[in-house]
């Protein structure tokens, strides 16, 4: 059977300064990766790497070019080799007002797709010459169904074009030992979540709404990610996993 376990990989994990990315950044340390996180707020990194001596924190805007080229330098001259990368950072277009509006849009297509294509493509050089590597993209259940109750185009568009991605850079990078995977997480909670699960009625919402009758718990998605980071997903490559409770299977 194979393991789970990441002793001498090497990982990177952007979007890490809260919610799934640092959730992300210590499962992987603790199977034993050495995990380089990044994210804008660099203080918030420092404080995820004081609890886990094998997370190193990086600052980088992956929505700008020189940011994914230092990232991907830095890891490969500290480490040698880059094994796992987590495209996690992502963003909604930040209120139905703005998400109305092409600008909103055009955003939030550089940040969630965009940078997800340009940085696996970053990573996928060294780990074609190893002939090895795994990348698991960070979609969402939202790229199968409407956003409702909150609309954002710019959201939906971008995760369902990961998908589409995920599919075509597996099968491009098959025969080099690279594969591609994404999870698509329903409701858990985050930043980008926060004020919906502080509302008093979310609860009767969510055993109205969803099969399992709750949201998820942030740690609901550790075997998943496990399973894709490492040698347990061989043969697994160009799959989107659904980790929602059973929403969208309504």
């Amino acid at each position: 059977m194979s393991s789970v376990a990441l002793t001498d990989r090497v990982a990177i994990v952007t979007g890490a300064s809260s919610g799934l990315g640092a959730r992300f950044a210590t499962v992987l340390a603790d199977a034993g990766a050495q995990v380089v996180t990044c994210a804008r707020r660099l203080e918030r990194l420092k404080e995820l790497a004081g609890k886990q001596p094998a997370i190193h924190p990086i600052r980088c805007d992956v929505a700008e070019p020189d940011d994914r080229a230092e990232l991907v330098a830095t890891t490969l001259g500290r480490f040698g080799r880059i094994d796992i990368c987590v495209n996690n950072a992502g963003s909604s277009s930040g209120g139905a007002d703005r998400q109305a509006t092409v600008e909103g849009f055009r955003d939030v297509l550089r940040l969630n797709l965009e940078a997800v294509y340009a940085l696996s493509l970053a990573v996928s050089e060294p780990m074609r010459a190893q002939k090895s590597g795994s990348v698991i993209n960070v979609s969402s259940m939202f790229s199968f169904i409407a956003s409702a109750p909150v609309p954002d185009a710019g959201y939906v568009t971008t995760k369902s074009g990961v998908n589409g991605l995920t599919r075509e850079l597996a099968n491009q990078w098959a025969a080099d030992g690279v594969r591609v995977n994404a999870i698509a997480p329903g409701w858990f909670p985050s930043e980008m979540t926060s004020k919906l699960f502080e509302d008093e009625s979310a609860e009767r919402w969510f055993a109205r709404m969803c099969p399992m009758g709750r949201p998820g718990r942030i740690d609901e998605l550790d075997g998943v990610l496990l399973f894709l980071a490492s040698d347990a997903s061989s043969y697994c490559t160009g799959q989107v996993i659904t980790i929602d409770g059973g929403w969208t299977i309504r």
